[in-house]
């Protein structure tokens, strides 16, 4: 199976992620991983790539699609698509890349959640310098440093109020008609994301194992 995961900035794409990973036999593929090490490279494209990012704005189409086909193309693995696709366009190219590849998107699952938890979740992360790790912290009480190595933690240039409110709006502009464009193919499902990771979890479980 090959899914997509959709949710705004926060919804918790990457959690859900790496428990599926560790029930189904799939790959990983979370765009903003992608772009982060791209970005890391020191890249030409990488510092392009960066200053769109961190005006809180979507890469271009083009690029995206010819990165992830790349690594889609190394694995004999079902995908999770996390964070991809964000717009009607990208949705297209995305199925024009699957036919290429002899493969096809069998579950679109959209983790729903609202807006002032949306901006709640993005403003409480920090990511750690060392490992990469992404947490939810505790604001008025924040660790010092990070619990799985030790590295030192920081708040990501998109992570701020005023980023966040930026980009959900760009999620409710570009992103959400993706949905009805994925409702029309019959895939489309939400879960609630209000509630515990373990519970998300569960209900996505269930609609996978139908």
């Amino acid at each position: 199976m090959n899914i997509i995961l959709m949710g705004c900035p926060g919804a918790g794409k990457g959690t859900q992620s790496a428990k599926l990973l560790k029930a189904f036999p799939l790959r990983h593929i979370s765009t903003g991983d992608v772009l982060r090490a791209e970005m890391a490279s020191g890249s030409q494209l990488g510092k392009q790539l960066g200053e769109i990012i961190n005006q809180g704005n979507l890469v271009p189409d083009e690029l995206m699609v010819e990165m992830l086909e790349k690594i889609v193309k190394a694995t004999d693995k079902g995908i999770i698509f996390d964070g991809f696709p964000r717009t009607v366009t990208q949705a297209e190219a995305l199925d024009a890349m699957m036919k290429r590849l002899q493969r096809a998107i069998s579950h679109v699952i959209m983790i729903d959640l609202p807006a002032e938890e949306v901006v709640k979740r993005i403003c409480s992360r920090k990511q750690c310098k060392k490992c990469g790790a992404i947490l939810g912290v505790d604001l008025n009480n924040p660790p010092a440093v990070c619990p799985s190595c030790g590295g030192e933690l920081y708040t990501r240039p998109d992570d701020t109020p005023e980023r966040a409110t930026h980009r959900l709006e760009v999620y409710r502009q570009s992103t959400l008609p993706v949905k009805n464009y994925y409702q029309n193919g019959g895939k489309y499902v939400e879960v609630n994301g209000n509630q515990k990771p373990e519970q998300v979890f569960e209900d996505i479980k269930k609609i996978l194992e139908k």
